[in-house]
């Protein structure tokens, strides 16, 4: 665990997101469908090797969909909270190099509504759709065409990249308009992410509380079944963990749950639960 880097991808349903979790490990990992009918459903978690390093990428459905309902939204990150715990090393955001109109600007708008400033310090912008940018324009002269992207970016520490989804895998002369070089690129900048935050991950209370729910149940695993791998043993906790924290939180939204998870939801699960939260702790109280 302490040797993984746990990689959520975050951003609205036809962004890319899986796309980018298959380009970033080299192969096809995660379900990639044609129309929004056949993109992720669920959150998914995935780990590979890249260049000696495990990594973990959690491919999460459209937490920022503004069609999406109460049913189909918050198993989705209960599930991504589990597979995350105790938290992930970096978030990507992934955008679209487009034109922004107002849906995409109200896309940016739930990202800087429910990102904390605490989880933006492990967060990189990540464009798809590369082949969009004009001949020799690099994605930083782009996000200096919006004001919304560009403070996006800034609140990012400046981290953003761009793939492609298309034309950038093979040959390419231009060295900048190449996924291979961008991967490159990306996985620096998360190394840097993870060495400016002393090593370790983003967390708060109810990462913390799902890891120890988690760990405690690896141990009875361990003590019933001599038969199942350190893998199977974790994704077999981590599925009863699920179970139990979605018949606990049966009476929270799903907006609630998403600003808990991202780090500004003490005040709106106080708001719930009531003023005792806060001398509980939320992780006590999410606990009950």
């Amino acid at each position: 665990m302490e040797d993984t880097r746990r990689i959520v991808l975050l951003g609205k349903t036809g962004f890319g997101k899986s796309y980018l979790a298959d380009t970033i490990f080299g192969e096809t990992v995660f379900q990639i469908g044609d129309s929004p009918n056949s993109e992720t459903k669920k959150c998914q978690a995935k780990t590979r090797s890249i260049n000696g390093r495990s990594i973990t990428l959690i491919d999460t459905p459209g937490f920022f969909d503004t069609h999406k309902n109460e049913m189909e939204l918050k198993p989705e990150i209960v599930r991504c909270i589990t597979k995350c715990a105790p938290g992930p090393h970096t978030f990507l955001i992934v955008l679209k190099v487009d034109r922004y109109t107002t849906q995409e600007m109200e896309v940016i708008a739930k990202v800087k509504e429910y990102f904390s400033e605490e989880a933006l310090k492990y967060a990189v912008v990540v464009f798809t759709y590369g082949d969009q940018l004009s001949p020799g324009k690099k994605i930083e002269a782009f996000v200096r065409e919006s004001e919304g992207l560009s403070d996006l970016v800034r609140r990012c520490g400046g981290r953003c990249h761009v793939i492609d989804n298309k034309y950038w895998n093979n040959n390419q002369q231009d060295g900048y308009r190449s996924n291979r070089f961008q991967v490159t690129e990306l996985l620096k900048t998360i190394e840097k992410i993870v060495t400016g935050n002393n090593g370790g991950c983003y967390t708060n209370e109810v990462l913390q509380e799902a890891e120890r729910e988690i760990q405690e149940q690896e141990m009875l695993i361990r003590q019933t079944s001599a038969i199942l791998s350190t893998a199977e043993i974790r994704e077999t906790a981590i599925d009863t963990v699920f179970e139990r924290l979605s018949r606990r939180w049966i009476g929270i939204t799903a907006g609630v749950l998403l600003t808990v998870f991202l780090g500004v939801g003490v005040a709106a699960i106080t708001s719930y639960l009531g003023p005792g939260a806060v001398a509980l702790g939320v992780a006590a109280v999410m606990r009950k």
